[in-house]
């Protein structure tokens, strides 16, 4: 496929994403520093999911590469994740792109 390279990155990119994208509103937990004796969480949502992970919308900035623990609080599955991406502060929060590190096809309890 030939890509034009005066397209945004968002165009040029989206051919290169894995899987069936979903517009949905998932509740979730992060949890980060889970080495140490005090991890932190926070309540956060995703924007978009797929089989491979979702974009989040977290109350805080997380750093690239960042692991975290992911909890979907509407069927209360775990998988841990990292931040691939990050944009920018909104009204609601950071949008972070998250890649799930063992993906579970079913996690966000969604036919994806």
């Amino acid at each position: 496929m030939l890509m034009n390279k005066n397209l945004p990155p968002t165009s040029k990119t989206r051919a290169s994403r894995r899987g069936v994208r979903v517009n949905s509103r998932v509740p979730v937990r992060i949890e980060w520093d889970v080495e140490t004796s005090t991890p932190l969480s926070e309540q956060a949502y995703t924007r978009v999911v797929n089989c491979y992970g979702c974009l989040l919308v977290a109350p805080r900035e997380l750093s690239l590469e960042q692991k975290i623990q992911l909890r979907n609080l509407a069927n209360h599955r775990n998988n841990d994740a990292v931040v691939v991406w990050k944009g920018k502060q909104h009204v609601d929060g950071w949008e972070l792109g998250v890649e799930l590190i063992n993906p579970e096809m079913d996690f966000w309890g969604l036919e994806l």
